[in-house]
């Protein structure tokens, strides 16, 4: 199982962080800041598996990380999780959202977090694997994307229609009341009641 989600910078600075189990915002920090500096320490060249941090559940836990120019993906894991597995995981994100943002880059993950957030959740949920299909995944924000520009457009119509009702001359609104022909209604008083 899925423990945490950190990316961060080459300093140490978090750009996402998404934990599965509960912890306080001060030991969520100190997690990240243990597990940037043992990652950070690493070669290029040596594995990316390492055993988790003290704060994050000792041996027992795995740190998974890549490395991609200024970022640092890393997954706090069990070890019932498989390493190339979590690898293979992580390069279908860094590749779906290299694909979402057209060579993702620290800002795109800064400007436009609900997005990641939301691609993140296609991809794991709970600390569990949803989804590792890249073009399922893409499909999904894709409906999304065309779900939020229906809503803005619903949104802008809507609008329109206010603005529509101010302009209206309510003496102009008053005459055309008065000019609608109502059918001719019986005379109430010619029915008899039984």
């Amino acid at each position: 199982m899925i423990k945490a989600i950190l990316i961060f910078n080459n300093h140490g600075k978090p750009r996402l962080s998404k934990f599965y189990e509960h912890y306080s915002e001060d030991m969520q920090q100190q997690i990240i800041r243990e597990t940037f500096q043992l990652v950070s320490k690493r070669d290029d060249n040596v594995c990316n598996f390492l055993e988790g941090g003290s704060l994050i559940g000792g041996s027992d836990y795995k740190i998974i990380y890549r490395h991609y120019a200024t970022l640092y993906f890393v997954f706090c894991v069990d070890s019932s999780e498989s390493e190339l597995g979590i690898l293979d995981l992580i390069q279908v994100f860094v590749e779906t959202l290299d694909k979402c943002f057209e060579n993702v880059c620290e800002l795109d993950l800064i400007f436009h977090f609900d997005k990641v957030q939301y691609i993140l959740q296609e991809l794991c949920m709970g600390g569990m694997v949803l989804e590792t299909n890249m073009n399922e995944i893409v499909l999904r924000i894709e409906e999304m994307n065309k779900l939020e520009k229906s809503e803005a457009g619903l949104g802008g119509s809507q609008s329109k229609a206010i603005t529509a009702v101010k302009e209206m001359n309510i003496s102009n609104i008053t005459q055309k009341i008065k000019d609608i022909k109502l059918p001719e209604l019986p005379n109430l008083g010619s029915i008899k009641l039984s």
